[in-house]
């Protein structure tokens, strides 16, 4: 079975990227084809489609640019892939630590502006502003970020 190949362009728009894009990829090191037409362009193959779309992929999940280059390039130094494989699982679980973190803060945000709305929905004509620290007996003081004690 022969491998396509692929001018910057056509792997730009087989990869959904643009040509400036897979330009910085290439000048970062991130795509690792040398061939060359013999007016000096690039040639690109599956395999840098693949590379693009596995960066892709880890851009999707967070990973920085400069990550996912260490990642790529220790495939040199590393041809089990064992290396690759322990970095990427924790890299992987470090960055689903930190998801479920946003989650809880955005959960906590959501728990907040609900609150928020049920108190404003209840007090229909008697609402008032908060008079803050002053106010003693403010069933809402729990809540409250005007007041000192909470």
């Amino acid at each position: 079975m022969s491998e396509n190949k692929y001018k910057i362009g056509q792997l730009a728009e087989a990869a959904g990227l643009t040509i400036r894009t897979i330009r910085y990829y290439d000048e970062m090191g991130l795509l690792k084809s040398n061939e060359r037409t013999s007016g000096g362009q690039r040639i690109y193959s599956d395999a840098d489609l693949v590379y693009i779309k596995r960066i892709m992929e880890l851009k999707n999940l967070s990973f920085s640019l400069e990550e996912i280059k260490r990642i790529i390039l220790l495939s040199d130094e590393d041809k089990s892939g064992e290396l690759r494989r322990e970095i990427l699982l924790s890299s992987y679980r470090e960055k689903l630590i930190d998801a479920e973190k946003k989650v809880k803060a955005l959960n906590d945000h959501i728990g907040e502006l609900k609150w928020h709305i049920k108190q404003l929905e209840s007090a229909y004509d008697s609402f008032q502003e908060c008079p803050g620290s002053l106010c003693t007996n403010c069933s809402f003081k729990r809540n409250c970020s005007f007041s000192s004690k909470k």
